[in-house]
């Protein structure tokens, strides 16, 4: 890619409108990357009125249009794939594999999934004596996290695009270098001038200036729930749209009769992979107490196929955490847990030697649900594993938290398994190890988040309803 020091705005690149930068670092070898500009207010001002004025144009765009520029993009991101998975696997310290397998694989499943929907979706319909129109709600603000850059920008932008709307991006500062990247294919795929603006900045400068900027009608936001409980009070006080993905504290619940080595080794898996930074990471694992032992001498075991090291290297499957910050929280978590009495089966708060952000794969047994391990996000690779004497015992532990964002549910049968699954406050539950699914809504129930991504909920939320009567 090209090295940007200015903002993607109404299709053209432009210098910013001061003079402060963000360092971009390696979270591998500490090693400086990069600079792109701390986007100011104006800069935001001027990304927003760019979106405002290509609105009309772009809504009024028939969706075979907008389903053909989808196209283009999803086949920029395809051709550029490699490049993604590189720039990925430096700027967040993803294992190349995973990089490219999930974080650049994915947004093109998703773009492509919205092209198609933008061609098939019915944005209207006759109710009796009345048509109903489905039309975009306008200029949506996207604030987007660190831990999937390129497919949490996809998620946001695809369908607002689909739907008609037009956009202003804000990544999150750690992983701007990917936003940048999507700008180029963006502008690769010849999409009007307008509908796709980027600016970098901080979340407290250019973030907030996005939430609160009069012009922006829908803001969809995927962070933490701290900020997004700032951000839906804000939005809410000037009675705008708003979509927030937060934290989550998934259950993987075990059921008796279920595949043991399977669950636990796929359960690891979904813990370790991009280094526990998963806002659905099932870091909870209930286990009956009469396999609970053998349940954790199989934790311990998967977990010591996660090597850390170099994401570059072949054979690495844990890279570092995203930053020095972040390696400091989930260390103290890690601290938290032995302080609170919870048995360290594998891993620790002593990093490798040497620089990067890494933490080793850390497994706790002898887990209560009342221990901050069990309640509290730490997005990070540390799997509490805790027992339940019987299946209403594991629903309410599985229950038991603030969040309700994913879960998983292992059974001797699939019906066993969903019965269970319908009884979970979250919003979307793997049985017995299904796939991913970009067709799916994504989203949570509790303080995991309002609204929900992909498949055709995830279109709806960018749209609006009219109704005449005849």
């Amino acid at each position: 890619m090209k090295a940007h020091d200015g903002m993607y705005i109404d299709g053209a690149w432009r210098p910013a409108s001061g003079g402060e930068s963000i360092a971009v670092v390696n979270p591998a070898d500490e090693q400086l990357l990069g600079h792109v500009p701390a986007g100011t207010a104006e800069d935001v001002d001027a990304a927003v009125r760019a979106a405002r004025a290509a609105f009309p144009g772009w809504a009024a765009t028939a969706p075979a249009e907008r389903a053909a520029r989808l196209t283009a993009l999803r086949d920029v991101l395809l051709a550029r794939r490699e490049e993604f998975a590189d720039l990925i696997t430096d700027e967040l310290g993803s294992p190349r594999a995973f990089s490219h397998l999930v974080h650049a694989g994915a947004p093109i499943a998703v773009s492509g999934s919205y092209a198609q929907l933008a061609a098939e979706f019915a944005f209207e319909e006759r109710i009796g004596n009345s048509t109903v129109y489905l039309e975009p709600v306008g200029v949506v603000g996207a604030i987007t996290p660190w831990n999937y850059p390129l497919h949490q920008i996809v998620a946001k932008v695809a369908p607002a695009l689909a739907a008609g709307c037009t956009i202003v991006l804000k990544p999150a500062e750690d992983t701007p270098l990917t936003a940048q990247l999507f700008a180029e294919a963006v502008d690769e795929a010849r999409l009007p001038a307008g509908v796709f603006n980027l600016v970098t900045g901080t979340g407290v400068v250019a973030g907030q200036a996005l939430v609160e900027h009069p012009g922006v009608d829908l803001v969809s936001f995927t962070g933490s729930t701290a900020v997004g409980r700032q951000v839906g009070a804000t939005a809410g006080a000037a009675i705008k749209r708003f979509a927030l993905e937060l934290g989550g504290k998934s259950a993987n619940v075990i059921l008796p009769g279920a595949d043991l080595p399977k669950a636990v080794r796929a359960g690891v898996a979904h813990v370790m992979n991009n280094a526990g930074q998963s806002c659905n990471a099932l870091t909870r694992m209930l286990v009956q107490r009469d396999r609970y032992e053998e349940a954790v001498e199989l934790a311990a075991a998967a977990a010591a196929e996660y090597p850390t090291g170099d994401p570059r290297r072949e054979g690495t499957r844990i890279g570092p955490l995203i930053n020095a910050r972040q390696q400091s929280r989930v260390r103290e978590y890690i601290a938290k847990g032995v302080e609170e009495g919870a048995r360290l089966v594998t891993g620790g708060t002593e990093a490798p030697a040497g620089k990067g952000y890494f933490v080793a794969p850390t497994i706790f047994a002898d887990v209560t649900p009342s221990m901050t391990i069990a309640q509290e996000e730490i997005f990070g690779p540390v799997l509490a594993i805790l027992a339940y004497e019987d299946e209403e015992d594991a629903l309410r532990i599985a229950n038991g938290t603030s969040y309700g964002l994913g879960g998983a549910v292992w059974a001797a049968d699939e019906e066993t398994a969903a019965a269970f699954a319908r009884r979970m406050e979250t919003g979307q539950v793997d049985v017995n190890g299904g796939r991913f699914n970009p067709l799916a809504p994504f989203g949570g129930y509790k303080q995991s988040g309002v609204g929900r991504e992909l498949g055709r909920h995830g279109l709806t939320e960018y749209l609006q309803t009219k109704s005449l009567q005849f």
